[in-house]
């Protein structure tokens, strides 16, 4: 059953367009990756599939019960992010906010599942560590455990591996192909499509702007 079903989308800003035709359908336990070269607008369209910008046309049907607030998201950072003066479990625990609901602090339940998600990123031994004093990769890991504190059905990244070097790239790869592996759903933003067919079993390439082609789907 298709956890996530686009049809004829379009996307941009102000009720322009920056790309349309959009169709794809994606199920549970898919890896499933958008790939395009910088600028093409995978990043509107990921908004866009999050609610954070409305469709300029088109459906996006959520199915198999899922809600948008179960989809943890991985966005690129920023140059002020990378030097954000909070400790690793603060940011890590800062994922669990959607399910405060009314209440102003974080439940026990809450505090051990930042745990557990550091501990799953390898990040204990620096889980009091201010995160700007981290490097590039383990900021990701940390930003990534932030993520699963608030899914875990789907997970969404924007160029996850942007900015690392090879070693950390790699191992960045193995540590969401093992996510998926254990049944969440991978949906990630990438313009690295050697990298991607290793892992994905669903791609859908994004045309460059002013090119001829239409976006499609590619199932590995």
């Amino acid at each position: 059953m298709a956890i996530l079903t686009v049809r004829n989308l379009a996307v941009g800003y102000d009720r322009r367009s920056v790309l349309e035709n959009i169709d794809f359908e994606i199920s549970a336990g898919d890896y499933f990756c958008i790939v395009g070269e910088n600028g093409s607008g995978k990043t509107t369209l990921m908004k866009t599939i999050l609610g954070l910008i409305s469709p300029v046309s088109g459906m996006i049907e959520y199915g198999d019960n899922l809600e948008r607030k179960q989809i943890g998201y991985l966005p690129q950072q920023t140059d002020a992010q990378r030097d954000f003066p909070a400790s690793v479990y603060e940011i890590v625990l800062s994922g669990c906010q959607n399910g405060l609901g009314n209440r102003f602090f974080y439940s026990s339940k809450q505090k051990a599942l930042a745990l557990k998600q550091i501990d799953k990123m390898g990040l204990t031994n620096l889980k009091n560590r201010c995160y700007r004093e981290l490097s590039g990769g383990q900021q990701q890991r940390v930003l990534l455990a932030r993520a699963l504190c608030a899914t875990s059905r789907v997970l969404l990244l924007d160029e996850p591996v942007s900015g690392l070097d090879p070693q950390m790239t790699e191992e960045m790869y193995q540590l969401i192909h093992g996510l998926n592996e254990e049944g969440l759903t991978i949906i990630m933003i990438s313009h690295d499509l050697d990298n991607v067919k290793k892992y994905a079993n669903k791609i859908y390439g994004v045309p460059s702007e002013g090119s001829n082609q239409e976006g499609g789907m590619q199932v590995c």
